[in-house]
């Protein structure tokens, strides 16, 4: 044996024991279905080794990460090019979290991955809501003639647990079509006050990290301009706080767009922050 020490290959803070464990990280390197650039695949374990550079104090929440009890599960193996399958490995894994008592946090990989752990949240819990940060609308049917995809995730999630129960924050892309389905359900929202329209919900949030402007996060597959500042999300994300938040996911990190790893480092600290609210 060697002495070491050696570094951790976790994302910093996480604890040793799956039991014992409140939150678990769960990483979902799918990458089959995008539209524009692909890499989301790599977000999971490029996350992990620049997880090191953040601190684990969240000045937001007044917390050190290890006092979270979250555990570290690592990146699930899922074959390539069969998206179908990727996702029911996803449900599987979900379904078996929640089958004892804990939350996920799922790290994508690509925005289809949030459509396994709803399907396989349902089995545990029902009349929830999904929160999404995003760019792009993600209600399309089909894309180039495939209807499973990441461009119409939410439109999948819709159909399984109702328009009425989704919000959609920061849309700023789309097809014509896909902004009248949201007018017509009255999903987009502009200000954190909307959210006590699900106060009584159990919330589950999916964030695809180009919601954020390219100007901090050009490390993602279909960056689009306009979007947040990390302030104005945190502002979301500090006001989520206050409700039932039962599991959540950061997709659509490409890590290797942004040879400065400012994309990737930035999402590090979304996702402590995002630890604090589950």
């Amino acid at each position: 044996m060697l002495s070491g020490p050696f570094l951790d290959k976790n994302f910093i803070g996480s604890c040793d024991d799956f039991d014992s464990s409140k939150i678990v990280m769960l990483g979902m390197p799918l990458d089959g279905t995008c539209t524009n650039r692909p890499g989301a695949r790599f977000a999971p374990q490029q996350i992990r080794v620049e997880s090191v550079g953040i601190e684990e104090y969240s000045c937001y929440f007044d917390t050190n990460l290890s006092d979270l009890l979250f555990y570290d599960a690592g990146e699930l193996e899922l074959p390539f090019g069969a998206p179908r399958e990727a996702l029911n490995i996803i449900e599987k894994n979900t379904d078996e979290i929640y089958s004892q008592n804990k939350k996920i946090l799922g790290i994508g990989g690509e925005h289809l991955v949030t459509l396994g752990t709803i399907k396989g949240l349902l089995k545990h819990h029902s009349d929830i809501a999904v929160i999404q940060f995003d760019a792009h609308t993600d209600l399309r049917e089909q894309y180039l003639d495939i209807e499973l995809t990441h461009s119409g995730v939410m439109l999948r999630i819709a159909k399984l647990i109702g328009f009425e129960n989704i919000m959609q924050v920061g849309i700023r892309s789309g097809e014509k079509q896909e902004f009248e389905l949201m007018k017509k359900h009255s999903t987009l929202a502009f200000n954190p006050e909307e959210l006590k329209k699900f106060k009584d919900k159990k919330i589950f949030v999916t964030i695809d990290l180009d919601v954020l402007d390219p100007s901090i996060m050009s490390g993602t597959g279909t960056p689009e301009a306009g979007g947040f500042t990390y302030k104005e999300l945190m502002n979301w994300i500090v006001e989520l706080k206050k409700y039932n938040i039962i599991g959540a996911d950061i997709v659509e990190l490409a890590p290797d767009y942004d040879i400065t790893k400012v994309s990737t480092a930035t999402a590090c600290k979304l996702i402590r922050e995002v630890l604090n609210i589950l």
